[in-house]
């Protein structure tokens, strides 16, 4: 049996960063990946090689902006692995149907003069918006680059900056309690409370409910920080697409000697009187782990997919059940669709600028259209009778993903995972049949014609992937990118249950990371990073924490020098 310190369930980016910091302190460490090529939701692949050879998709993330929220790139120095990103701006256009059209640059000045030109009211209501969340936005961020029970960690993380913006929010008790009212009220709600404009309040809607939830839902209206991203620190992509994040991260640990496995199927965790001791993948070759198992998948498929339910109920006899009713799904997933075009889009009813391609489309008419696209998800509707989609042409800022001349296309089509009245039928049971897939991929793309006339001649070959193609793909919990909904009661020290938050199990040695723990999805490597330095507080708390404390004076002392 091989033997290492630590061995990692998955190589998705999270994994891959949680073993580069523990490569780093000294420990050896196995990562074990079920697909041909690590990455996970950070991947780069030709995915039509026949029909379009030299065409490169990304078939999962592809916009980057809480990475640029953490410290993983400067610390692992991921430039020196073969990293760089190219900023998007303008950052977002969206059509809309009277011809108007919302246009955000990184800045938000030149945003608001965009708006201007159709409503000077909403363009500087835009100005107080962005300027609220993104105070909002770092004034918790230190809560994101620490384990979120640990408050010494999280106080340790700000900065002046962080704090002026944190004090502007809950100042006061009025100003404390205006705050949780906003959080407590819906996206649709909190942008309603702003703005007159439906060009405008359209696409903010449809940004907002890129935490899976329709913008109505109450408690998620810190969904416009998807937006204020966008403006700061800004959106980019990988050189080469999102691969070019995970090439580099693969570097970074094969430069210290960890190991890295794919095609290899982790079956069981191993488990020794209430202590993780190794996996068993399938072929029954088993890896032993002296230090600890770190999971890189969700935490339902790990307890009751991977851990033999008498070890887990031993550990936390109530741990089964919560995980199987406590943790919420809303049964909203992703048919991802992707193009190889022969020509780039051509928006001929918007006054078309070629700046229109470099960072995200919408298409949101309306907010009751975005709404639409979202509530009749989780009733197991496909809602394609008018596709609403998010859509990216990455060829419009990196020409090197496709042969010289042509382009690639990138569309996001929020979908149900099963299908009311189809169950059993399809692939696992989900009602999703090639034949419907495909139907439903050219409703979403006949609606994109409209706005763009130019498309259907310009397809040179598409590859679409159907939720419950996405959800084997990725192994992901019910085709949840995210493992588990990115709600309110999901989020920070709740996430994925309270019992579960600081990135440790009931079962000893056994640790949790990646998208289904706090921070949450995205790419970002905090999750990694974080379940790293919970590992290693283990390990050797008291070093660990000097070292980590006298790195946050240093910070502290060097931004007030600084004038942050």
């Amino acid at each position: 049996m091989e033997a290492y310190d630590v061995v990692i369930i998955g190589a998705g980016h999270n994994g891959l960063v949680c073993a580069a910091y523990l490569l780093n302190a000294g420990y050896s460490v196995l990562l074990l990946e079920a697909r041909s090529l690590p990455g996970g939701g950070a991947t780069t692949e030709e995915l039509l090689p026949k029909e379009a050879p030299g065409f490169k998709f990304n078939p999962c993330a592809i916009n980057h902006l809480f990475i640029f929220l953490g410290s993983v790139i400067q610390e692992l120095e991921l430039h020196k692995y073969g990293l760089e990103y190219l900023f998007c701006d303008p950052v977002v256009f969206c059509p809309h149907p009277d011809g108007k059209y919302f246009l955000a640059h990184k800045s938000v000045e030149k945003t608001c003069a965009e708006i201007a030109r159709y409503s000077q009211r909403d363009a500087h209501k835009y100005a107080e918006y962005i300027d609220f969340w993104q105070r909002f936005v770092t004034g918790i961020t230190p809560f994101f680059n620490a384990p979120p029970k640990s408050i010494v960690d999280a106080a340790g993380n700000y900065n002046l900056k962080n704090l002026q913006d944190l004090f502007s929010i809950v100042g006061g008790t009025n100003t404390t309690l205006d705050l949780i009212r906003t959080l407590l009220s819906s996206a649709t709600d909190n942008i309603n409370e702003y703005f007159d404009s439906e060009f405008l309040k359209a696409p903010l809607a449809r940004l907002s409910a890129e935490l899976s939830s329709p913008p109505s839902q109450k408690a998620m209206s810190f969904g416009a920080m998807m937006l204020a991203l966008r403006h700061h620190p800004g959106m980019a992509r990988p050189r080469g697409g999102s691969g070019a994040l995970t090439d580099a991260l693969v570097n970074c640990v094969k430069s210290q000697g960890g190991a890295i496995l794919t095609n290899q199927n982790v079956e069981k965790i191993l488990v020794d009187d209430g202590k993780a001791v190794g996996v068993r993948v399938t072929g029954n070759k088993e890896y032993r782990a002296t230090k600890g198992v770190i999971s890189n998948i969700d935490a339902k498929r790990l307890f009751l997919q991977l851990v033999d339910s008498e070890d887990v109920d031993s550990s936390d006899r109530n741990l089964r059940e919560r995980l199987e009713r406590r943790i919420v799904n809303n049964n909203e997933t992703i048919l991802k669709i992707d193009c190889a075009l022969s020509e780039p889009l051509h928006f001929e009813y918007h006054q078309h600028k070629d700046e229109y391609l470099i960072g995200s489309i919408l298409i949101a008419d309306s907010v009751n259209h975005v709404e639409q696209a979202h509530s009749e998800i989780s009733l197991g509707k496909i809602p394609d009778d008018n596709p609403s989609m998010y859509l990216v042409m990455p060829t419009g800022l990196d020409p090197s993903m496709a042969p010289q001349g042509k382009h690639t296309l990138w569309i996001e089509f929020f979908a149900p995972y099963q299908i009311a009245g189809a169950e059993g039928t399809g692939l696992k049971g989900t009602g999703w049949t090639n034949d419907l897939k495909n139907k439903v991929a050219d409703k979403v793309l006949d609606k994109l014609a409209q706005y763009s006339p130019n498309l259907k001649h310009s397809i040179i070959a598409r590859h679409v992937e159907s939720p419950a193609e996405l959800g084997e793909r990725l192994g992901s919990y019910k085709g949840n990118y995210y493992h588990i909904d990115m709600t309110l009661e999901q989020m920070m020290c709740f996430r994925p249950l309270p019992e579960l938050a600081n990135y440790t199990t009931p079962i000893e040695n056994l640790y949790l990371t990646g998208a289904g723990t706090h921070p949450g999805g995205s790419i970002s490597g905090m999750p990694g990073r974080n379940c790293a330095r919970v590992f290693l507080h283990h390990q050797k708390p008291l070093a660990q924490t000097l070292k980590e404390a006298g790195s946050s004076i240093k910070s502290a002392i060097g931004s007030v020098f600084q004038g942050e």
